[in-house]
């Protein structure tokens, strides 16, 4: 009995001897893509990285993109040659060290911009990880679609008097690209060129679609309810360009009064 023991915790420590041994460490970076812009990085909280096997659903790695958006120039104005690399040193990207034995199929989530709860979209990808293969430089890139949108007016649960208010309700929203980047009149992101509305719904029922336009300030879009009727209102902003099918969308409730 005791020989078998022994035999038993032999070959354990032989198998993860060996295990041990052949594992390999490799290199792998993965880059969160903005749809139509550049890198998420810090200036937005990052993106969230979550590398697991397939197969067994382990988590082989995990952290948070850091760096920059990239040179807008090389991402944005520069047309794309074969193996042209749209990173550089400084843009945002997470890193991991991976020690494997043998090939392995991974899944590679992102979730991104990481600290905004309502704009966070997850994404994903798989690849297949080699011993001793890195993936670098650009690494793996995974795009992320939307847009960044608070709305900043009616505030959540408001209570408005409309007769203090000459019965309207100011809708004001901050939209920026998933990256952060800066939407602005005639810049590299035009805001005449999106699409911008307010959904009001009251009591439940649909009632008013309002057009939101650009306003003085950057990343800014605004629009007036006229309404004399009080209630209980829902108030969803979407942003959508037709170009690139992108799209994105924010929504508060608030109370209206005489």
């Amino acid at each position: 009995m005791v020989k078998q023991l022994y035999k038993i915790l032999f070959v354990l420590l032989l198998f993860i001897s060996t295990s041990t041994v052949f594992a390999t460490p490799t290199k792998i970076i993965v880059r969160a893509k903005a749809k139509d812009a550049k890198f998420i990085g810090t200036s937005v909280g990052g993106a969230m990285v979550i590398i697991r096997n397939t197969t067994t659903g382990e988590i082989l790695a995990k952290g948070i993109t850091a760096g920059s958006t990239g040179n807008t120039k090389l991402i944005m104005r520069t047309p794309k040659e074969r193996y042209q690399a749209m990173s550089d040193d400084r843009t945002a990207k997470f890193e991991a060290t991976i020690d494997i034995a043998a090939p392995t199929f991974v899944t590679i989530q992102v979730m991104a911009p990481y600290n905004k709860k309502q704009a966070r979209i997850t994404a994903q990808t798989q690849v297949w990880l080699i011993p001793g293969k890195d993936i670098i430089g650009d690494g793996v890139v995974v795009e992320v679609p939307g847009f960044i949108i608070d709305v900043l007016a009616p505030q959540t649960h408001e209570f408005v008097s409309l007769a203090k208010n000459n019965n309207q309700v100011n809708i004001v929203a901050n939209v920026v690209m998933m990256c952060g980047c800066t939407i602005s009149k005639g810049g590299l992101w035009d805001g005449d060129k999106m699409e911008a509305k307010a959904i009001i719904k009251r009591n439940g029922q649909p009632y008013q679609t309002v057009t939101l336009k650009l306003g003085k300030k950057v990343n800014t879009f605004q629009g007036v309810l006229k309404t004399t009727e009080p209630g209980l209102y829902e108030v969803l902003v979407y942003v959508y360009v037709a170009r690139t099918g992108n799209t994105g969308v924010d929504k508060v409730n608030v109370v209206v009064s005489k």
